[in-house]
């Protein structure tokens, strides 16, 4: 089958909606997809049969309500469509069916928003995002709430902020003129994992537990010789990413980009962007399938953010923008955008959001695995900023210093040769330090997890300057001069959040000292970042704008300490089994091996003085006490920690528990380059990293 004809052959997307739905049923649905129109219930039952017919013609038995529980992932609860008719059976949906389902809701994290005892929840059609088959089933999106009306899930909530930033976008465009029925944020997460082989995976008890090695000694060889970034494929993980390719692509998927990445068996994927809501849809089947497709092939697809010591761990790109139905990009900023005020005006409010509320972001990205490699060089530092780049650092500066802005003349590339075409040269560079950065026509935040699910991210953008573009049109509602009006605030706003603003290297040693100056959040892991989540301020904005109540707020940073004490804990119990039951022993092992052949050689040849193998016990058994020492005061240190208490409990995770399993590894790793591979218990990182062929 031809890509074209394979693209979307699993969703009941536009297409196959135009085709089975009555049309004024379609012209209904339609409305509600593409303008924001309440869903009419009236037609659910025609939609609900059509799409039950096209799913039994693609071999489906059964649907589920597809939700995304505060767990991070996707959850899913299979019935037939079977119903009795006398003695056989039929094939049916019901339209209430479709838009309404009742799971369990007591086994899901609620951040203490509801008593355990309480177990009724719901899961609600979101017609907003398509449905698709499956595996035999067919899967319906829907958002999750509890029987008291909190929100379950990371889908409702992002709804919610689209809507604000849609109602408050249209206010600022109606200021200059512009009516439109939609404003939609659009997304597009690039997605960056490990490929390893299925039999080292499953020789190390920390990656099949915790997704992470929690020992390992350094490869001889790992990325520094920069070679294996865009390097050529080797045959089976390109057979694997052509699999993964023409499944994504089945789902619609708009799997766009491939490649090798910095790191040994590190690789990415890069779609095209789409609505915000569809996109991180799109993401979470998209991990899904990459972990199904590599088993196919002999591999695991690791997704944890730093799964080896000493190499880059895996991010995922959020590049954010938003667009009205009419096809206006609201952050492009045009040939002259000195003269372009909607776009200084939109430009402005991203600033200023992301400046009033940076612990927000910095806590949205947060999480065990991110902390190991937020800061580090290969990854945006904890610090937030906003990169402009050089035409828009220049234009913001000179109105800042109120001094005249010189636009740059565009510049043309070439290497000088004349065979070598003349390419037109981008108004800006790249900055990979910055976790925030303005690319073209849209914003990459560089800084999340390339587990996470991206939701959280976009929510927290789309709250935050939904209520800085509120902020405008209540002022610009107001006035005459619009035009005059809005470079006032531009010009204010931008001196007063030009401290957020920085165009250099994020990794330079002087930038943190500088950040300080400037009075910005270095939060460094999850355990300091997410607590600023339960200030008022950062609750309000989300209540203002519709997003979270007071309560949701709250729970869900309750939920993501929570997750990170028992990530923590489960990492630290992990740590400590495998030293006690398998390195502990295997060295004890070689040691008592080197005695005895020192012993042998001594006693048939008097006088050996075997002082290299007496060095090597020495050292040995002193790394292995230390070990033993090291692992009694992590013992010590968990007993001693109430999980009940959830910010007591998490920074002593972080400052505690970590540090004590940071100086177990140190041993342990030394210990693996001494002891013969023929007694260590685990694949080393050579043969994981190095053994696809």
């Amino acid at each position: 089958m031809k890509l074209p004809e394979m693209f979307g052959e699993n969703v009941f997307n536009d297409s196959v909606q135009k085709e089975t739905l009555p049309k004024e049923v379609y012209s209904a649905l339609r409305e509600t997809i593409e303008a924001g129109k309440q869903l009419d219930v009236s037609i659910a039952g025609a939609v609900a049969a059509a799409m039950k017919d096209w799913a039994v013609s693609k071999g489906a038995t059964h649907y589920t309500h597809w939700f995304q529980p505060l767990t991070g992932l996707t959850a899913e609860k299979h019935d037939s469509f079977i119903e009795p008719d006398g003695d056989k059976v039929i094939m049916r949906l019901t339209g209430k069916s479709l838009i309404v389902g009742e799971p369990d809701a007591s086994s899901f994290p609620s951040g203490g928003s509801r008593a355990t005892h309480m177990a009724r929840g719901y899961t609600a059609w979101d017609p907003t995002s398509p449905a698709f088959v499956k595996e035999g089933t067919l899967y319906i999106p829907t958002v999750f709430v509890s029987y008291t009306g909190e929100t379950l899930d990371k889908k409702s909530p992002l709804l919610r902020s689209m809507t604000a930033l849609d109602k408050q976008a249209k206010r600022v465009l109606k200021c200059f003129g512009i009516d439109c029925k939609k404003v939609v944020c659009e997304a597009g997460p690039e997605q960056e994992y490990f490929l390893i082989p299925e039999d080292e995976y499953y020789g190390r008890k920390d990656l099949v537990l915790t997704g992470r090695t929690l020992f390992g000694a350094p490869v001889t060889r790992g990325q520094e010789l920069e070679d294996h970034y865009f390097g050529v494929l080797k045959p089976k993980i390109a057979e694997y990413m052509r699999d993964l390719d023409e499944e994504l692509w089945s789902y619609g998927i708009l799997s766009k980009t491939k490649h090798n990445e910095v790191a040994p068996a590190q690789h990415e994927m890069a779609p095209v962007y789409s609505s915000t809501n569809t996109a991180v849809d799109m993401n979470m089947l998209t991990m899904e399938l990459m972990k199904k497709v590599a088993r196919r092939h002999g591999l695991v697809c690791l997704l944890h953010e730093k799964p080896f010591k000493g190499i880059n761990g895996s991010g995922k790109h959020n590049n954010w923008s938003i667009s009205t139905d009419s096809g206006l990009n609201l952050l492009k900023p045009g040939k002259t955008p000195e003269t372009n005020t909607l776009f200084m005006l939109v430009l402005t409010a991203v600033i200023k959001a992301v400046d009033d509320y940076q612990g927000i972001l910095r806590a949205f990205v947060a999480s065990a695995g991110n902390d190991h490699r937020l800061g580090a060089d290969e990854a945006p530092p904890a610090i937030i900023s906003v990169y402009l780049g050089d035409q828009l650092g220049a234009l913001v500066d000179s109105i800042v210093k109120g001094e005249n802005y010189v636009p740059s003349k565009t510049a043309k590339g070439s290497i000088g040769v004349p065979e070598s075409p003349i390419f037109p040269k981008d108004a800006t560079d790249r900055n990979r330090t910055s976790p925030f950065a303005f690319t073209g026509n849209k914003f990459e935040f560089r800084m999340l997890g390339s587990q996470a699910n991206v939701a959280d991210a976009n929510i927290g953008l789309n709250a935050i300057v939904a209520d800085a573009l509120s902020d405008f049109a209540d002022e610009l509602e107001n006035v005459k001069d619009v035009e005059n009006a809005a470079n006032a605030i531009i010009a204010r706003e931008l001196k007063k959040h030009y401290r957020i603003i920085f165009n250099h290297d994020g990794y330079g040693p002087e930038w943190e000292p500088e950040a300080k100056k400037r009075g910005l959040l270095n939060n460094k892991n999850t355990a300091d970042a997410v607590p600023v989540l339960f200030e008022d301020k950062n609750i309000e904005v989300f209540v203002r704008q519709g997003v979270y109540t007071r309560q949701e707020a709250a729970a869900r940073a309750n939920i993501r300490l929570e997750n990170y004490t028992k990530i923590i804990n489960i990492e630290a119990l992990t740590m400590v089994e495998m030293a006690k039951r398998d390195v502990i022993p295997a060295v004890s092992c070689f040691i008592a091996e080197l005695c005895q052949n020192v012993a042998s050689k001594q006693a048939a040849f008097e006088g050996i003085p075997c002082e290299t193998e007496k060095k090597l016990v020495k050292k040995l058994a002193e790394l292995n006490d230390k070990t033993s020492a090291a692992i009694s005061r992590l013992e010590k240190h968990l007993k001693e920690i109430d999980q009940e208490k959830v910010i007591e409990a998490s920074k002593a995770m972080a400052h505690i528990v970590i540090p004590d399993m940071e100086e177990i590894r140190k041993y342990v790793d030394e210990m693996e380059t001494l002891t013969s591979s023929d007694y260590w218990p685990y694949p080393s990182y050579y043969d994981i990293l190095y053994g696809v062929k």
